[in-house]
């Protein structure tokens, strides 16, 4: 019996957290679910977005699985996500994106994982205005996290028999902050030969993934730059809504995927669920339930290649609920 702390989420996210339960339980794996509300929910419960028993039942737990969270633009309270990977030292965000049948794309065969810095860079928002007409921005990249981020890369590509490792930088301009990133990028690939490494200016890595993406395995990178380009990977797949994420540090995980709130869709029983599905098919991995993890990955490629019971954005007519039986039923 594992035990999970469970985050809806805002939005759709009770919705495709329902049809991902229903899969995950329908697999055969024995989980506890402790459910925690985040949000706004618990902002008008309890006023704030991340009460403290959230942070207690993961850090208890070691594993959740969390829907999307609402983050207000340009005023309102931070990221939750920020605080959350900041708060519990989440410093790695994984982001596969892999070809599937049956979804449409302009690319076949892509099989990319970026490893993201998740804790600095610029992205962790430490900035302040100087005088009422300027604002500073603070991009702070430190060795142990440059260290730590690269290794976890290596590794992961020896887990995973994955072939090449490639460091995306800036480094040509932004040579104290880039430039550290990229020479412990470099002193940690020294220690695994058995594994191509090479580096790539984050521009030119842009026109590269579009051009050429299969000439690239694992990506690795400071914060920001994985932000974007690891939604440029999902795009070459089909998008958000089908590409799972992970956040993880020494001995605790959140499961998500990366796609937003849609809150005109709230309530409508109509989103797909196949991002957070698939984050849960991460979570069952990063577990050890391997077996539970590949049949709801090969049902869900069954219900895709069918096509007959695919939601409103993959072309179909189905509801959550409906998609999500589907795929049960597969199993």
């Amino acid at each position: 019996m594992h035990n999970i702390t469970l985050i809806p989420g805002d939005g759709i996210g009770p919705e495709i957290t329902k049809a991902t339960l229903d899969i995950i339980e329908a697999s055969g794996v024995s989980i506890n679910w402790e459910e925690v509300s985040a949000g706004e929910k618990a902002f008008e419960e309890k006023g704030t977005p991340l009460p403290d028993e959230v942070f207690e039942s993961i850090k208890r737990n070691k594993v959740a699985l969390k829907g999307p969270l609402t983050t207000p633009v340009g005023s309102g309270y931070r990221s939750l996500n920020v605080a959350m990977r900041k708060s519990l030292d989440l410093y790695v965000n994984l982001r596969p994106a892999r070809s599937l049948k049956g979804i449409k794309s302009r690319y076949e065969d892509i099989d990319l994982v970026v490893v993201r810095e998740n804790t600095e860079d610029i992205y962790v928002g430490v900035e302040h205005m100087v005088g009422e007409d300027a604002a500073e921005s603070i991009k702070i990249i430190t060795r142990k996290g440059s260290e730590r981020i690269v290794r976890y890369a290596f590794e992961y590509a020896i887990r995973e028999n994955r072939k090449k490792v490639t460091a995306v930088h800036k480094a040509n301009i932004m040579k104290y902050t880039d430039g550290l990133f990229l020479d412990v990028a470099r002193e940690v690939a020294s220690e695994y030969p058995q594994i191509e490494f090479e580096d790539k200016i984050v521009d030119n890595m842009s026109m590269q993934l579009v051009q050429k993406p299969e000439l690239y395995d694992v990506l690795v990178m400071p914060n920001l730059y994985g932000d974007i380009l690891s939604d440029i990977c999902a795009g070459l797949v089909g998008g958000l809504g089908v590409v799972p994420g992970a956040n993880i540090g020494d001995g605790v995980a959140i499961f998500e995927p990366a796609h937003g709130t849609a809150p005109k869709y709230a309530g409508k029983n109509v989103a797909n669920p196949m991002a957070l599905l698939l984050s849960g098919v991460l979570m069952l991995e990063h577990l050890g339930e391997v077996s539970a993890a590949n049949k709801i990955t090969s049902a869900l490629q069954e219900v895709l290649v069918d096509g007959g019971s695919l939601t409103q954005d993959l072309g179909g007519s189905a509801s959550t609920s409906e998609f999500a039986q589907a795929i049960i039923s597969k199993m």
